[in-house]
């Protein structure tokens, strides 16, 4: 009995598998990859153990807008043993004045209105400096200011000052498990920032 048509079963089966695996590989490094959240910082908009659909391929050609949420790889001094990328909220663009003062957040001298911002108490948690650091920024170009939407239990640009859009992975737009909390991430509007003007140096 000829081992040919055995033989050619396995190839295709092995054929099948590589080109399977070719195109996982493909779309999460080029398209799209799954995220676990496995911080508080971004409480109560996303929970640990909560997984996200991270978008890599739209930011190519759409920018980032103030109220994404993007994943990112922090600063090296920031970076966690298992190379754990980090998750935060857009909150400054390149060229604007970030500022805080009295616990709240101003962008190009507007207050920012912040409603997705962790509630204590049912109040808005104050937006506070590192203690004895800056309370004032200008984003560089190619640049971008984060937090973290709970803001006492979040390490960001407060601390390491604005990122850079290259250490971006992409734009967090789908949580999608556990299956009760799927859904589109919402980006939120600044109407208030309509009429500010851009930021000086």
């Amino acid at each position: 009995m000829s081992q040919r048509p055995a033989l050619g079963c396995l190839f295709e089966v092995v054929e099948t598998l590589v080109l399977t695996i070719l195109i996982f590989l493909g779309i999460q490094t080029f398209v799209a990859q799954p995220y676990k959240v496995q911080q508080t910082s971004m409480e109560t908009t996303l929970m640990p153990d909560q997984y996200v659909l991270v978008d890599k391929l739209t930011p190519r050609w759409a920018p980032y807008s103030r109220g994404d949420i993007v994943v990112f790889d922090p600063p090296e001094t920031w970076a966690s043993a298992g190379g754990v990328p980090f998750i935060k909220r857009v909150i400054g663009l390149p060229g604007d004045r970030v500022e805080i003062r009295e616990g709240r957040v101003y962008l190009n001298g507007v207050e920012l209105r912040e409603d997705y911002v962790y509630r204590d108490g049912g109040r808005p948690q104050p937006t506070e400096p590192t203690p004895g650091g800056a309370t004032s920024w200008l984003v560089p170009a190619e640049g971008l200011f984060v937090m973290g939407d709970h803001r006492r239990d979040s390490a960001d640009s407060r601390s390491f000052g604005p990122i850079e859009v290259s250490q971006v992975i992409g734009r967090a737009w789908l949580r999608y498990w556990p299956f009760d909390t799927f859904g589109i991430l919402p980006s939120p509007s600044h109407p208030e920032l309509e009429a500010a003007p851009a930021a000086s140096p």
